[in-house]
């Protein structure tokens, strides 16, 4: 296999959410969904750990789903659904300490902002480098829910 390949293996894994994103119905929930026990097992670690790990994911995220949506031909392939996961990691992250109703509002606003795309999400979505436009509307969705639940 030439690296190329690899690379592309490594891409479509990555942009997919390792395999989530080809879900039949509702594969950005699905994502978005699966931060959930990881952000549980994550809570005795410091919250700086969890962060790390949250913007690698997000950096990953602007990589792989760069890389798919070129492959693919299609600015915001729906098969990507990292920018689902990175983006609600950030709203639990930034909604800490709501107990589990408050991880659960921060994920159901997260869909939200991200399905209906109030402003500023939508102007994420317009940014020309196929990568940052696919993930961040989704960061700034997530920090959008995030302070929502946090507020209340």
């Amino acid at each position: 296999m030439s690296g190329r390949d690899q690379d592309s293996r490594i891409a479509f894994a990555l942009a997919t959410w390792f395999g989530v994103g080809r879900a039949r119905s509702g594969p950005g929930t699905a994502a978005a969904l699966t931060i959930l026990p990881l952000h549980w097992l994550m809570t005795p670690a410091p919250p700086a750990l969890e962060w790390v790990a949250a913007m690698i994911v997000t950096v990953a995220g602007v990589w792989a789903g760069h890389a798919v949506a070129a492959s693919l031909d299609d600015h915001d392939p729906r098969i990507v659904v990292i920018d689902e996961a990175a983006g609600a990691w950030i709203a639990l992250l930034i909604a800490h300490g709501h107990g589990v109703a408050g991880d659960l509002a921060a994920v159901g606003l997260f869909r939200l902002f991200d399905i209906f795309k109030p402003w500023p999400v939508i102007a994420m979505e317009r940014l020309r480098h196929a990568g940052l436009a696919i993930m961040l509307d989704d960061v700034v969705a997530g920090v959008m829910a995030g302070i929502v639940v946090w507020w209340f």
